[in-house]
């Protein structure tokens, strides 16, 4: 199924900030509109504290670039977007390019469920300057978010070490794209399962769901709340016990579960929601293991996230699945991932790539120049390191690494070390040539690719760093370009 284009009947196309369509205007008048040129969508620094990141949204990118065109509204709405003067700002001979425009860029990107680090390219694309230009705040939108959900998921899933969890924050999610983007995310970050019907139905994700505190609150007590749940949906129990008094809720539940074994179905668990969670699964777990129910399921939620997850794990919680809501969906505690897109070639009227590079006081805001591709290096059980390296390269003998957050620290890599080139073609000549695996598929790559990256850089709490580097060639030619924009910049100075 086409995931925005099937949420929303209008074009998309104008999912994009107002500087993108004036600097394509510029473009156009200026006759710069079809010079080739290469961006690169990255990001500068890991969310949350972590040394990783999980790459997510590619399929949502797709969608939009199969469908990116300027239509006739579009371009109605843009005649009456006007200047400081009160004038259109657009000629209509640009709306009518607009109109006119077919996409042809070549993309290539790093599959979903990929961990991935700053500054490598997530996405890469290479086509017409407008072009390129138009589509910048929609890919941004599109990647930074699901990449930072399924990031948080990734982290959630690692410290609950293998035992499961549900993705419960459609109702905290910053709305309808929020809440569905966010499922999907949290389910190729590691998710077991969601509450959101609508991301099951769309995605086919398993959903997940029992009853509310409100569901108890109806009848008198919570032995009539549960003895009713059971009778109304007998293969679905699961008992929310914290509505009055927690500990005898967990002894009502476990008498309707006597009742549903004798009608030949079995209890499959309780919920606890509030108070001292790691006293009250170990009490209810005894409670639960007297009255012959050992298998039973204690589900924890209450604002979960990672760090919670940890210390009730310490602390001896007997909780073994996990309800995470609001600290997942919305990235609680780092609520954007922070990419950019920004020009790194473009071709001279002769036919040869100038490098372009932005300077910055700032050392991580530099940008690196070229068409790049990301090498990593592994053995068969573990990755080694990713080098990003230019077109010219010629890697075949081994190659160099220069460390981009210290480039003191080089590496040499040998010629016979296993890698793989993670920027996958995904669209040629402006048509998708890239084939999307099954979400579970993608869900599994994540766990798989994962588990080949060293503990020390997947714990939660001062994680070592990946290596990353520049091929370095690469890097001297991005030091060369340092050197002569800032000689060109004294000079005009002077």
């Amino acid at each position: 199924m086409n995931i925005p284009s099937a949420l929303y009947r209008p074009s998309l196309t104008l999912l994009t900030d107002l500087y993108q369509l004036t600097m394509a205007y510029g473009y156009w008048k200026s006759g710069l509109a079809d010079r080739e040129s290469v961006f690169n969508l990255f990001f500068r620094q890991n969310p949350f504290g972590g040394s990783f990141s999980i790459a997510c949204g590619l399929d949502y990118m797709v969608d939009f670039l199969s469908h990116f065109r300027f239509d006739a509204d579009d371009t109605a709405f843009l005649t009456e977007v006007c200047g400081t003067d009160g004038k259109p700002l657009f000629d209509r001979g640009f709306l009518d390019a607009l109109e006119s425009m077919t996409f042809s860029c070549q993309v290539d990107a790093i599959p979903e469920g990929t961990p991935v680090f700053p500054p490598e390219p997530l996405v890469r694309v290479q086509g017409p300057l407008m072009q390129c230009q138009l589509i910048e705040t929609a890919l941004l939108n599109l990647i930074n978010f699901q990449t930072l959900v399924a990031t948080k998921a990734a982290r959630i899933c690692l410290a609950t070490g293998g035992e499961p969890v549900l993705e419960f924050g459609l109702r905290r999610a910053q709305g309808i794209d929020g809440g569905l983007a966010a499922s999907r995310a949290a389910y190729i970050g590691g998710c077991d399962a969601t509450s959101n019907v609508l991301a099951g139905k769309l995605f086919g994700i398993p959903v997940r769901g029992t009853h509310a505190h409100s569901w108890v609150m109806v009848f008198d007590d919570d032995l009539e709340a549960f003895q009713t749940y059971a009778e109304a949906m007998p293969n679905n129990c699961i008992f929310l016990v914290d509505t009055y008094n927690t500990l005898e809720g967990v002894r009502k539940a476990a008498q309707v579960g006597q009742w549903l074994r004798a009608r030949g179905h079995e209890m499959v668990g309780i919920r606890l929601d509030s108070g001292n969670l790691t006293q009250l699964s170990i009490a209810a777990r005894d409670i639960l293991d007297a009255a012959g129910f050992p298998n039973a399921r204690i589900v924890g939620s209450s604002d979960l996230d990672e760090h919670l997850i940890t210390q009730l794990k310490e602390q001896g919680s007997t909780i073994d699945v996990w309800g995470v809501g609001t600290k997942l969906v919305t990235a609680y505690d780092q609520p954007a991932l922070g990419g950019v897109y920004k020009l790194t070639a473009i071709r001279a009227p002769d036919g040869a790539w100038q490098d372009r590079i932005k300077l910055s006081e700032e050392t991580v805001k530099v940008t690196n120049p070229d068409i790049p591709q990301v090498r990593r290096y592994h053995t068969h059980k573990e990755f080694l390191c990713d080098v990003m390296y230019g077109k010219e390269a010629d890697l075949a003998d081994g190659c160099t690494m220069v460390d981009v957050s210290d480039p003191a620290t080089r590496r040499r890599i040998s010629g016979d070390t296993a890698f793989s080139d993670l920027l996958a073609p995904v669209f040629r000549q402006g048509r998708a040539v890239y084939e999307s695996p099954p979400l579970t598929r993608i869900r599994q790559r994540t766990q798989e690719q994962l588990a080949k990256l060293p503990g020390d850089i997947t714990r939660l709490n001062r994680p070592s760093q990946y290596p990353v580097g520049l091929e370095e060639s690469l890097y001297e030619r991005k030091t060369q370009l340092i050197r002569q924009a800032e000689l060109a910049s004294a000079t005009t100075n002077t």
